[in-house]
């Protein structure tokens, strides 16, 4: 069991305890407009926005230029909202080239000021890999922010490879019982990511609070549900705006009290 108590304390020592949202990835701008636009309305606490042109998995920039992608990015790079590329690790299975190939194709085309690396692994022995991989990221663009999507908890080595991993991505029925592994109190809130479908409106305070208890600093909370296995395809819950989107952008947006 966590050391809740020291974990906590380690995060009012910080002061970096107010949240933020990161946005997963929404549908492609031309058949979401409202989703990008409402990413540069004034006041909206936005930390980064991801950018998968294909859409899905394995997704990534596509063989082209997308002119509706590069008007949306355009947008809210001029709001000062850091812009982040979709690249998958497929687990670490996926070729080092591959990645670093349309890592390229996002710097060139949209000027990306990082990346999301998801489905990324969480195992010891492929740290190394995935440490190659960050720094070449690093050395193509001066300053990438890079986030590690892993979803669950990794071997804690992969924080000193990331400027932030996801440490949760799962339906609200999991994480109103998960726990937050110990190792994390060793970081500042600003390292870490929650993203959490099918989040009931009446029960989106207890969700802030859970990812404020376990240190989160990111979060992306949605009422929206996946619906792999449905007979509908695989829906993802994270490709639109959730239903109480202006109610979560005034409940952490500046000016409230954590």
């Amino acid at each position: 069991m966590p050391n809740l108590t020291r974990l906590l304390g380690q995060r009012s020592a910080t002061g970096a305890d107010r949240l933020g949202l990161g946005v997963p990835g929404y549908a492609h701008p031309l058949v979401a407009p409202v989703e990008w636009a409402e990413l540069t309305r004034p006041g909206t606490p936005l930390h980064w926005a991801v950018l998968n042109v294909s859409g899905g998995t394995p997704g990534g920039p596509g063989s082209r230029p997308d002119p509706h992608c590069l008007e949306a990015v355009g947008k809210l790079r001029n709001a000062g909202i850091r812009v982040l590329g979709h690249v998958d690790t497929a687990y670490g299975s996926r070729p080092f080239g591959e990645q670093i190939s349309e890592a390229h194709r996002y710097l060139d085309w949209y000027r990306v000021d990082g990346f999301l690396l998801d489905r990324c692994p969480t195992e010891r022995d492929a740290l190394p890999e995935m440490r190659r991989t960050a720094d070449t990221l690093r050395a193509l663009r001066d300053g990438a922010h890079l986030v590690f999507g892993h979803g669950t908890h990794p071997y804690p080595g992969y924080a000193e490879a990331a400027d932030q991993l996801i440490t949760y991505t799962g339906p609200w029925t999991d994480y109103r019982w998960s726990q937050v592994a110990e190792w994390t109190a060793d970081y500042p809130s600003e390292r870490f990511c929650h993203l959490v479908h099918g989040v009931p409106r009446t029960h989106l305070e207890e969700a802030l609070r859970i990812a404020r208890w376990q240190g989160a600093g990111t979060i992306y909370f949605t009422d929206r549900v996946d619906r792999s296995g449905r007979g509908n395809g695989h829906i993802d819950p994270f490709q639109t705006l959730p239903g109480y989107w202006d109610e979560i952008v005034s409940r952490i947006g500046p000016g409230i009290s954590e």
